[in-house]
């Protein structure tokens, strides 16, 4: 059975830092390119950063670009998202997501698994 399992969300102020994990299992996770995606109150979900499955080529979103810092860790079986200068409109559940390469963002049906998501909430 795949999981993948989210956490290290929490409530920040403004300016603050938070690295989100996501632990990855019933799948070759080093085969696996992999995504964060963030889905905020009344939006869409927007596809974050993403990663190659060997850790060397990573890709992000303008709106978090020089922000944050995507990372893994293959024998951990572990995907991570380092935030940075938080902002209010960074509130939002953040998913880790199997996709087909490193490079969003992605359709709808090109995401093969996702998790539960872990919730980030920005506010002073």
């Amino acid at each position: 059975e795949v999981q993948l399992v989210e956490s290290g969300g929490g409530l920040v102020q403004p300016g603050g830092s938070l690295r989100l994990s996501c632990a990855a299992s019933g799948f070759t996770f080093s085969n696996a390119p992999m995504s964060w995606v963030r889905q905020a109150p009344g939006k869409g979900r927007e596809w974050v950063a993403g990663i190659s499955n060997g850790g060397f080529r990573k890709y992000y979103a303008d709106s978090v670009k020089g922000r944050s810092t995507i990372s893994r860790d293959n024998p951990k079986n572990t995907l991570y998202l380092q935030l940075n200068s938080l902002k209010t409109e960074d509130t939002a559940m953040y998913y880790c997501a199997k996709t087909p390469g490193g490079r969003g963002p992605f359709a709808a049906s090109e995401y093969e698994y996702w998790g539960q998501g872990t919730q980030v909430t920005v506010s002073s």
